[in-house]
């Protein structure tokens, strides 16, 4: 359930969820998931309202520091000579003008070939082969995570109902009631073992909706490091982005 607070003049909006068997307040402040308070069943909102009060301080430095991240990652222009990521490796982009109405961007022998009309300048040209590179990670991701569902499927004795490759800001994947599985497209950037951590975390909400103990031993079952992949992702996926 989505709540916020008010600490002098700034709103911080959190994500909480009760559980039974907690005996006290937890908080967690993601790059992604952003703040996360799990508490007791019992415990009154008045008391988690003060405890975030306290905390405060600690979520602002924390969200400032994600903030300063952004600002360092480096953004494409999508100019000839620079390297555009695929599954941990870094293929090179080449750009062409030519006679054309619209712009094309295609993979192929390892490296990346733009073409683009001889009309554009440079602004039309980031924002066009940005969108469509976009749209080639989204087309060739979902192709590759299909793969991957199919090979975990076998492992998990589980079966998603969907898969779709999306825009989402905030997370790497999420699994719906409907057993939908909707992954964020910047994912395929990864080393293809974070690929997997991400897809099989998801499939695994198939079984298990929380992030209990028993969650994290049946990622464990099928991963066994998956902890050192999890940690991989939260050091390097804001440098996942174009």
């Amino acid at each position: 359930m989505q709540h916020q607070m008010t600490y002098g003049t700034t709103t911080i909006e959190y994500t909480l969820i009760r559980k039974p068997d907690k005996k006290d307040v937890s908080i967690s402040v993601d790059m992604y998931e952003g703040v996360r308070v799990i508490a007791p069943d019992g415990i009154e909102q008045v008391q988690i309202d003060q405890i975030m009060y306290n905390k405060a301080p600690w979520i602002l430095k924390k969200q400032y520091g994600f903030r300063e991240i952004e600002e360092q990652v480096s953004h494409h222009e999508f100019l000839s000579g620079e390297k555009i990521r695929y599954l941990g490796r870094s293929y090179r982009l080449k750009v062409t003008k030519q006679p054309i109405r619209t712009a094309t961007l295609q993979f192929k022998n390892g490296k990346f070939s733009a073409g683009i009309p001889i009309h554009y300048n440079q602004e039309q040209q980031t924002e066009k082969l940005k969108n469509l590179c976009i749209d080639w990670y989204k087309a060739y991701g979902t192709v590759k995570i299909q793969e991957r569902i199919k090979q975990y499927s076998k492992l998990m004795s589980l079966t998603p109902y969907s898969l779709l490759l999306k825009d989402q800001e905030k997370r790497w994947g999420s699994c719906t009631q409907k057993g939908e599985l909707l992954i964020n497209w910047r994912i395929m950037m990864a080393p293809l073992r974070i690929v997997d951590y991400v897809v099989v975390h998801e499939m695994a909400h198939l079984r298990i909706p929380d992030h209990s103990e028993a969650f994290w031993s049946f990622i464990k079952s099928v991963i066994p490091d998956y902890e050192e992949r999890k940690e991989w992702l939260r050091v390097n996926g804001p440098m996942l982005n174009l």
